[in-house]
């Protein structure tokens, strides 16, 4: 990974060039059930109504410092990992002069030959079956902390509750940071 960020630094050497991870995370009515701790002789009470509709987090992170970008869809495929791609660029500022390598893994959506890359961002592919190399995996607990243990009635309820966790996330770079940096991710960029 390193190479590739020195590569792009040649390539672009008035760029500034930041190193990426990014993954996606479903979540949805069915619940995420953790264990509690209760009172000696108290069996906590969890609602639990099973239901299979989902939304899909997309998640980014910057290791070096925590920064993350979110977005919330639907569902995965080629046209909608395109639409993620774009409006992550824009949220930071991919162009000319500041070129963005994402690592990810080698989800179908994301080497399909219909992907289009905006300007200023590349994609670097871990390899297949690694999910342990994969900074953004170490997100989705953070983001499940936010609707563990509680019953939503509709996806829209779901999305309110997660978005208010992806804003506290969004505003704990150090946290964020503390899960996904780890020792052998490259430091700068």
């Amino acid at each position: 990974m390193g190479e590739r960020v020195a590569a792009l630094q040649a390539a672009y050497p008035h760029a500034q060039v930041e190193l990426w991870a990014q993954d996606e995370h479903r979540l949805g009515l069915k619940p995420i059930l953790r264990r509690v701790w209760s009172p000696r002789g108290v069996r906590p009470v969890v609602a639990v109504r099973p239901r299979y509709e989902w939304l899909w987090v997309y998640g980014w992170v910057h290791p070096a410092t925590g920064a993350t970008e979110w977005l919330l869809l639907p569902t995965v495929n080629t046209a909608l990992f395109t639409l993620a791609l774009e409006q992550f660029a824009q949220a930071v500022g991919a162009g000319p002069n500041k070129q963005v390598l994402v690592a990810l893994d080698q989800a179908g959506w994301h080497v399909a030959a219909g992907v289009r890359l905006p300007a200023g961002v590349h994609l670097e592919f871990l390899p297949a079956y690694s999910p342990e190399l994969q900074p953004a995996e170490r997100l989705w607990p953070l983001t499940n902390e936010g609707v563990a243990n509680r019953l939503f009635a509709t996806l829209d309820a779901l999305e309110e509750a997660l978005v208010e966790r992806l804003g506290t996330l969004m505003a704990q770079p150090e946290l964020v940071r503390a899960y996904t940096a780890y020792h052998w991710w490259p430091k700068a960029g």
